[in-house]
């Protein structure tokens, strides 16, 4: 069963400040490596808990753009089986949802017997990015203020397991990830025009935080902050906290044994040319070298190798 974690909580709260949290000592790869695999050994016990008794469970990550988020759930689903976590990132309402009860959406991803779903944004969406960027009206938001802790209760009250995780990061922070993402073309792609207007409202996004958390931080569920400045201490922090707050225990089945292969029976394989194969491009690689290879990523204006915090 997991043990609750003694380790201290990180105080740094995202309140708009442009005053980083303290320094925290940085990770090294062996130690970094070592305990990630680690939490992902405990997260394939949970998930076959889950499997077996049938626990449902949500997991809400929520945070301004660049805190992390995408980076922590990768990680988490790194090695799990697919069928029992369900990662859900909503698009924006279609016409038809946009005339539903806000929650509508929502109650369809929800998790059934054994299955964990991770929301990538949540319904808190009505309360951060629809409240700033006027896609909802005051009074739309007051109401979904007053109807949210009655939601989750339900929720809670037949028996998930719900966790709202809130990623933090400082302004300086979050405009290095940006101005980052600008020259790879591995992540070019989360940048986008919605991103570009919230780059001016950090603070619009701070005040709607709090009075979010004045109405939603209750007890039976509260909203747990995961400071994120380092990226690797906020995927440590975070997945270890998952972990303490759930009562898994280790049910997977010992390992089998495979029993011999049955012989043959006189099967002959067809001729290899009535295939139809893929193109050997990985054969033309081979005599390329680590100098002559090319690397898209080593280009003028992006770092030859990525920084600790973006592995």
């Amino acid at each position: 069963m997991a043990k609750k974690s003694s380790a201290k909580p990180l105080k740094w709260v995202d309140q708009g400040s442009t005053t980083p949290p303290e320094a925290v000592p940085a990770l090294s790869d062996a130690v970094y490596d070592s305990e990630l695999l680690r939490l992902q050994v405990e997260l394939t016990k949970l998930q076959e808990w889950v499997k077996a008794t049938g626990a449902r469970v949500v997991v809400i990550f929520e945070g301004r753009d660049g805190a992390g988020k995408g980076g922590t759930i990768a990680r988490i689903t790194q090695n799990s089986n697919a069928r029992i976590f369900r990662v859900v990132a909503l698009p924006a309402p279609t016409p038809r949802e946009q005339g539903e009860w806000y929650f509508q959406r929502y109650v369809s991803h929800l998790p059934a017997r054994g299955e964990i779903v991770l929301f990538d944004r949540s319904w808190y969406n009505r309360g951060g990015v629809e409240s700033v960027m006027g896609f909802c009206t005051e009074a739309e938001r007051d109401l979904f203020l007053q109807q949210c802790p009655v939601f989750e209760e339900m929720l809670l009250d037949d028996g998930i397991y719900l966790f709202k995780y809130w990623f933090s990061v400082s302004e300086e922070e979050q405009e290095r990830r940006f101005q980052a993402r600008l020259n790879n073309p591995l992540k070019r792609w989360k940048l986008s025009e919605m991103d570009l207007q919230a780059r001016s409202r950090f603070e619009d996004f701070s005040r709607a935080k709090d009075l979010m958390f004045v109405a939603t931080d209750t007890e039976r569920s509260p909203w747990i902050e995961v400071p994120s400045d380092s990226k690797r201490h906020a995927r440590i922090n975070m997945i270890s906290h998952l972990l303490s707050q759930l009562p898994y225990a280790d049910v997977i089945n010992p390992p089998i044994e495979l029993p011999p292969r049955a012989p043959s029976t006189g099967y002959v394989r067809p001729p290899l040319d009535r295939y139809t194969y893929v193109p050997d491009a990985a054969s033309l690689l081979v005599e390329k070298t680590p100098e002559t290879a090319t690397n898209p990523l080593k280009k003028k204006n992006v770092r030859a190798k990525r920084s600790a915090e973006s592995k």
